[in-house]
């Protein structure tokens, strides 16, 4: 007997393997891929300005790191005593300006190499909705909780963000594989029957996209958490956000299409070291721990002959330290 419905997902025409490159760009989930991806030891890059919501503000960012985009003191606000710029998480914000200024233009500059190197860009849209600077006339990419009233609240059009996104593809993205989602997490903020709305404009721009390009293709991460895991058990306290269980289950899914079996073995084996290294010994002093931590050491060699790129610089240094 099947108790829930099981999708069917269409494996990735490319396969994304430890030697490629990967940027992480969009809402909270895009992080949430971007830790298990990172466990796993890919080379990823994630959220360079933070964590994105809107298409609109995601493909600035995009534009902002294709042109290494020089961050000015005018660019950015004053309030309450902090300095902060529209186009940047507040964890870039700062009392002192030229501290704001040069920790912004860092990740611009860190995100811009890890466009330029990246083979494989995962796109995560959270919600169609932007708030539109009135003074600028710009889609800001977080309000700082400045007055509402300094900005207008408008829901994006699937032809918004196609046109948008179609420019994208055709020149900074054009080579890369772009793999696009629609993040799981409720705005409830919008209200349900909004955010209902939100999704599905997102979703029919992606099938847009994708139809017309043949480097972009889409994981159903918000179908896996609404028809698959449609509880409420598997939704963290907030009632908005997956719980750690249904990140994982979607992962997991991840991976079927993602990987080729042969990484996936790889990745099971990683996994064995960290979990080696994370492991609190009973006496580390011991002959069987020394030994231990010899076959480890083995492991992460044999592991590295075939691919040198995976860094287990902190897992050696734990098991070297009790030899």
């Amino acid at each position: 007997m099947e108790f829930f419905t099981q999708i069917k997902i269409k494996p990735f025409d490319k396969r994304i393997s430890h030697s490629q490159q990967i940027l992480s760009i969009g809402s909270c989930f895009a992080e949430n891929i971007a830790q298990r991806l990172r466990s796993a030891k890919f080379h990823v890059t994630s959220s360079p300005t933070g964590i994105l919501f809107n298409p609109e503000s995601i493909a600035d960012c995009i534009d902002a790191l294709s042109q290494k985009r020089v961050i000015a003191e005018e660019q950015l606000q004053q309030a309450n005593g902090v300095w902060f710029n529209f186009d940047f998480h507040s964890l870039f914000s700062s009392p002192d300006r030229d501290t704001a200024v040069s920790t912004m233009q860092s990740a611009i500059n860190q995100g811009s190499e890890a466009l330029n190197n990246s083979e494989v860009v995962i796109i995560t849209f959270g919600s169609a909705w932007v708030y539109r600077h009135k003074a600028s006339g710009k889609v800001v990419a977080n309000c700082h909780k400045q007055p509402q009233s300094i900005f207008q609240r408008e829901l994006l059009s699937t032809h918004q963000i196609v046109e948008r996104w179609s420019k994208l593809l055709e020149s900074t993205l054009r080579g890369k594989q772009v793999i696009f989602t629609v993040s799981p997490i409720r705005h409830l903020s919008d209200g349900l029957e909004q955010n209902s709305l939100s999704k599905s404009i997102l979703r029919v721009a992606i099938a847009e996209l994708v139809e017309r390009f043949d480097n972009a293709s889409y994981f159903p991460s918000f179908e896996i958490m609404n028809d698959v895991l449609r509880d409420y058990r598997f939704y963290a306290e907030d009632m908005l956000h997956p719980s750690s269980v249904a990140v994982e289950y979607i992962w997991q899914r991840f991976s079927e299409v993602a990987f080729s079996q042969p990484t996936l073995e790889l990745i099971e084996s990683i996994a064995k070291i960290s979990q080696a290294a994370a492991h609190r010994p009973f006496n580390p002093t011991s002959a069987t721990y020394h030994d231990f931590c010899r076959k480890q050491l083995a492991e992460i060699e044999k592991i590295n002959d075939c691919q040198p790129t995976i860094d287990f610089s902190e897992e050696k240094a734990i098991f070297l330290v009790h030899l």
